[in-house]
């Protein structure tokens, strides 16, 4: 289905009243296609187990206010409709701690317990442990990362995963909640964009917000926003410490595929959180 077939299905819908004056799309950070119509409308197309994913995720949390509202999907998940979020990605970066604090306290501790017995990893495509998932990502970051750790770190963090077990509960999680996918209008957090959704700890999406960006990555500003964390996590500083390592090892792969100049930043992260660890 085209642009106009569906553009015409949502007049037909009642989801929107005329054909739209203006159409953008936005390039990068998304496989998606998406068009954003008079700075009202987003529609977001994919293959629909990505968009089924994402449509449940953002209805199950509908009543977050930093999420897009839901207006309308297509009955074979083609498509989806939501409202437009004013404000861009941040050019400049905003004070990571604050904005941290502000993900936990208006996303993150609204997170709901998975109830349906799907597992744990991705939502669209779940295994049956939190380390099965865990082990397949890291799996595919190695390859990445190589000879830019040593042997016998890449055998040190197969085997904290092994060793670090989640908790009790299984929680709805947003899956890839970096700071290239936030919304800053004036220099404050206005919008959480683009889930990926995953049945999982909710300090997943909090450490890969850390880790995202190269700056500020010390266990003083995890420490203090972690503290406002309320939901699915074990007070307890080698698994918090622990999983900041698994995210920093996922990260680097990321950053040496799309952000290599901030690889040696990563690098001396890791050997600082390793030492945590160790001491």
């Amino acid at each position: 289905m085209d642009l106009q077939q569906i553009i015409g299905e949502l007049i037909k819908m009642k989801v929107i009243k005329s054909i739209p004056t203006r159409v953008d799309q936005p390039t990068g950070g998304t496989v998606s296609k998406v068009y954003i119509l008079d700075d009202t409308y987003v529609i977001k197309a994919n293959c629909n187990q990505v968009t089924k994913a994402e449509y449940e995720f953002l209805q199950t949390y509908q009543a977050v206010t930093l999420l897009p509202r839901m207006l309308y999907v297509s009955p074979t998940y083609d498509y989806m409709v939501y409202l437009h979020i004013e404000g861009s990605i941040a050019n400049e970066s905003p004070v990571k701690r604050e904005v941290l604090k502000t993900v936990v306290l208006d996303l993150i501790n609204h997170y709901t317990l998975n109830n349906d017995q799907r597992g744990w990893g991705w939502a669209d495509a779940p295994t049956n442990t939190w380390q099965a998932f865990l082990l397949n990502e890291i799996a595919e970051a190695g390859i990445l990362i190589g000879s830019r750790l040593r042997s016998n770190e890449h055998k040190f963090l197969k085997d904290l995963v092994k060793g670090i077990s989640p908790g009790a509960n299984s929680y709805y999680i947003h899956g890839d909640l970096g700071f290239h996918n936030l919304i800053f209008l004036n220099k404050q957090l206005s919008g959480v964009i683009d889930p990926t959704p995953i049945i999982g700890e909710p300090l997943y999406d909090l450490i890969y917000a850390f880790c995202s960006t190269p700056e500020d990555l010390t266990n003083e500003t995890l420490d203090d926003v972690v503290s406002f964390l309320r939901v699915g996590h074990k007070k307890d500083p080698y698994h918090l410490y622990g999983n900041v390592l698994i995210g920093l090892y996922l990260r680097l792969a990321t950053c040496l595929k799309h952000h290599p100049k901030d690889i040696e930043t990563y690098l001396k992260a890791w050997t600082y959180w390793r030492s945590k660890i160790d001491a």
